[in-house]
């Protein structure tokens, strides 16, 4: 079925969100409304790019991207993002700037923004850091802009952090909302959020996090399985559990990679350190401990060995529902005998699987987009209608 545009901007409309002057940092701070209205948004901009409209929404700007971890998608779905709407990026290089020298993150956060309409920020791998950093650039743009230090105040967009990974959760949740056919599908459908097994140390908890609180929501039976001593935050999984009371649907752990499989309809094997382990290796850190972080790793790679059976391929493919759950990952996966010895997935399962990933990952750039819209604009339904109905060519 075609996608109508103008159905999706009367029901964005309908909706009535406001996210102007907010951020978007955790899903569990939004609404119901404003989840779908993010959601709306990214699709009717991805309908449009695809039929080539533009969705220019700035003249100018600047969108400052902010990585204190490597990525490749993410980081070019904020590029792509912030492209398509208008605006133009700059990475914050925290090496190149004066912040080496001492200056504060109060200091860098204004002067970054005299004309910037967004920031966003990846911070995801210390324990207690990254929200809490995303949170402290936020309230020195509100006293920047209170002290009419800044014309605008820009919204800051969260790319990960300790906590969440909201830009993936959401192109997650949009891709098997059109994989079923809607939202209201998704509704009893069992998705395994399960640790896999993999020969690195130190992967961030914030994917697993988002996804099990963020499909609780919607309704389905999810079921997060880990080899035992492997939890997430403990806060997280309290989030997970109400939603899942307050949608209808339901929440269970396990400690069995192929329980969490048995008859479910999507699969998500992926590999993260143990919370108390991130949590010693922040304080390792900060002491500035080499001896203690190589010892911590040591320790760490030894234990993950133990569980190299966590491994996704067809056997454990064969007990989802009909044998043919949808596989996901937020990728790069470590693939067996691919780009490790052993690792999340077998060759072959993931080959199989391969280009719903790649479409999975296609929603981030809009998902993006669409954050950004809904948190700087005060009609954005409006603002698409018009440039719908101008229908200026992206590409002429």
């Amino acid at each position: 079925m075609s996608f109508d545009i103008d159905k999706a901007l009367n029901e964005l409309k309908a909706l009535g969100a406001d996210l102007k002057g907010k951020d978007f940092l955790l899903t569990w701070e939004k609404s119901d409304k404003e989840i779908h209205a993010v959601l709306k948004i990214a699709e009717i901009l991805k309908e449009m790019h695809a039929r080539n409209i533009s969705a220019r929404m700035f003249e100018t700007g600047l969108a400052v991207s902010n990585f204190r971890d490597n990525s490749t998608r993410t980081r070019f779905s904020f590029a792509s993002a912030c492209n398509l709407l208008g605006l133009a990026v700059q990475d914050l290089d925290e090496g190149k700037s004066q912040i080496a020298h001492g200056e504060t993150v109060r200091e860098t956060a204004n002067m970054i923004s005299f004309l910037t309409e967004v920031v966003g920020i990846r911070d995801d791998m210390f324990i207690g850091k990254g929200h809490t950093y995303m949170k402290e650039v936020a309230g020195a743009l509100d006293d920047g802009h209170r002290q009419g230090v800044l014309n605008q105040r820009p919204a800051v967009v969260n790319l990960q952090c300790d906590l969440d990974h909201p830009t993936q959760s959401m192109s997650d949740l949009l891709f098997v909302k059109n994989h079923f056919g809607g939202f209201d599908k998704l509704k009893g459908r069992k998705i395994a959020m399960t640790w896999a097994y993999s020969p690195s140390y130190g992967k961030p908890l914030s994917v697993p996090q988002g996804v099990i609180t963020l499909m609780s929501r919607f309704g389905m039976e999810v079921e997060l399985a880990y080899p035992e001593g492997y939890d997430l935050l403990p806060d997280t999984i309290e989030v997970a559990r109400k939603h899942a009371k307050k949608s209808g649907g339901s929440f269970k752990v396990s400690n069995s990679m192929e329980n969490a499989f048995k008859d479910a309809d999507i699969v998500y094997p992926k590999s993260w350190a143990p919370f108390k382990v991130m949590e010693r290796r922040t304080q390792l850190l900060e002491k500035g401990d080499q001896a203690g972080l190589k010892d911590l790793e040591k320790q760490c790679l030894e234990n993950n060995a133990r569980f190299k059976s966590w491994e996704c391929d067809e056997k454990k493919m064969e007990l989802t529902k009909g044998g043919k759950a949808v596989y996901m990952h937020c990728l790069p996966a470590d693939i067996t005998g691919v780009s490790c010895k052993a690792g999340e997935v077998a060759a072959d399962t993931f080959e199989g699987a391969r280009i719903g990933t790649y479409k999975e990952a296609g929603y981030k750039p809009f998902v993006i987009a669409a954050m950004i819209a809904a948190c700087t604009r005060k009609d954005p339904a409006g603002i698409l209608r018009k440039l719908t109905a101008e229908a200026g060519k992206r590409v002429i």
